[in-house]
């Protein structure tokens, strides 16, 4: 089950900007350690290698790779109980971990999945299809975590919960605010909240001198895992607006007060956390309730409540 397709066959190689990519093969036959390393290294990669899990971890000690091929069925830990401990590690979540595996019933490969791996190959490998799969992944991976970081200069933040709603990787403002959020005593609620913004709309929470810290699911950003965007807003900036003397529900009021200080559709869905088309279906309900058809004429009837 360790044979390799084609061990002569020399890949392609990759473009220059994946030269200083650094890849960790963990296996415990050596032919497949040999052989796959021996492709990593035509195609630009500098490659690391374990033979088991303790070897891996490890390495990974040493440095963290930009990505991990590894053998699903190793003696000892094997290969799912070793991706899902390197999850459960904020530092090291972002790795993506392609299985190779001779294993390809259905169970097998959910398994992999559910581990937290992004992509299986099965043995016998084809090495083509190693390079454009790892070489995907990895770019993906490098790509979303340049995002993630750039959250940060914009004045907000991110995390990542995995499938169990567990921190799998946070922006350095993200994890800031957290600490401060959810200090001292208050540390074993962190995780309740979270999640309740993966389920719900939008939560707040005080970060004290007068400021809030709000977050909202900005939806799947990989294999059932859940990007939060978090900012630190003042109280006062965002007290709720008075409720008019007519049916609107605190949200249709919210959007009222806003569409009346002159904010565009876009704008009140980034201020409220919302997406746009749900901005819409507000305002749909919000002119039927004040009997007006236009913009400017719910923003004149907004005038006399929200002054």
């Amino acid at each position: 089950m360790n044979a390799i397709d084609q061990p002569h066959a020399a890949p392609a190689p990759l473009p220059a900007a994946d030269a200083r990519r650094v890849i960790l093969v963990v296996d415990d036959a050596l032919d497949t350690l040999r052989m796959v390393s021996d492709a990593l290294a035509g195609a630009g990669y500098a490659v690391l290698v374990a033979r088991d899990a303790e070897e891996a971890l490890q390495r990974f000690e040493i440095t963290v790779p930009d990505g991990v091929l590894l053998d699903a069925v190793m003696p000892g830990i094997d290969g799912f109980a070793l991706c899902r401990r390197l999850k459960a590690m904020p530092a090291w979540s972002h790795v993506p971990v392609l299985f190779m595996t001779g294993l390809s019933e259905t169970e097998q490969i959910l398994q992999g999945f559910a581990s937290g791996g992004v992509d299986y190959v099965v043995k016998p490998l084809r090495i083509p299809e190693v390079l454009a799969r790892l070489a995907t992944h990895v770019r993906n991976a490098q790509a979303a975590r340049l995002a993630r970081e750039a959250v940060d200069v914009a004045g907000m933040g991110t995390v990542v919960l995995d499938a169990l709603g567990r921190v799998a990787w946070q922006s350095p403002q993200a994890a800031r605010w957290l600490d401060e959020a959810f200090a001292g005593p208050a540390v074993e609620a962190r995780g309740g909240w979270l999640q309740s913004v993966r389920v719900g709309e939008e939560a707040c929470t005080a970060l004290g001198a007068g400021r809030r810290l709000a977050a909202r699911h900005m939806g799947e950003s990989g294999f059932s895992e859940a990007m939060l965007l978090l900012r630190s807003e003042r109280m006062d900036a965002v007290s709720p607006p008075r409720q008019p003397d007519v049916p609107l529900t605190p949200r249709e009021t919210e959007v009222l007060s806003w569409l009346a200080k002159g904010k565009t559709n876009r704008d009140i869905a980034d201020i409220l956390g919302m997406s746009p088309r749900t901005v819409n279906k507000h305002l749909e309900h919000i002119f039927e309730k004040l009997g007006v058809e236009t913009r400017s004429a719910a923003t004149a009837m907004a005038g006399r409540w929200l002054a």
